[in-house]
């Protein structure tokens, strides 16, 4: 019986995939569980539907994210913070700090999960951040720590 996955099935297929499986296992288990649906004319042109949804709806994502990716790219963030005598900072810069000074500074909206730091920022001066804004699309920033 051909059916369609409305959800991922483990050792069956991904949600969205059109699989040939036995009758029985379709009927008293896909079927029962809510997870599949027969695949007639309907099911699979609603299927084809949501597929080109899906892949619209991620093409849009993707091309916001390529927006903010320019505008973040090249820019200089200034973040004043507590320093010590020698320029050491009281704790480490987080990222969630650097998001709130970039987007407080220029008005983006830049969650700080985006954000990668290879090592803690613990002095003041200038460093290179970037942000993976999707994945495989990222911005390069520039970050100068500045004593308050």
């Amino acid at each position: 019986m051909k059916v369609v996955l409305l959800k991922d099935v483990k050792g069956t297929g991904k949600k969205g995939d059109i699989k040939e499986v036995a009758d029985g296992y379709a009927k008293n288990f896909l079927l029962k569980q809510g997870l599949a649906k027969e695949a007639n004319k309907t099911a699979m042109a609603e299927n084809e539907f949501q597929k080109n949804a899906t892949a619209y709806h991620k093409e849009v994502e993707r091309q916001e994210a390529l927006k903010l990716a320019k505008q973040i790219e090249g820019k200089v963030v200034n973040l004043k913070i507590k320093c010590g005598e020698n320029g050491k900072t009281f704790g480490s810069v987080t990222s969630k700090e650097i998001a709130d000074a970039i987007n407080n500074s220029f008005g983006f909206n830049l969650d700080k999960r985006k954000i990668e730091l290879k090592e803690p920022l613990k002095t003041i001066g200038t460093y290179t951040i970037t942000a993976k804004v999707y994945p495989e699309i990222s911005a390069k920033f520039t970050l100068n720590i500045i004593s308050q």
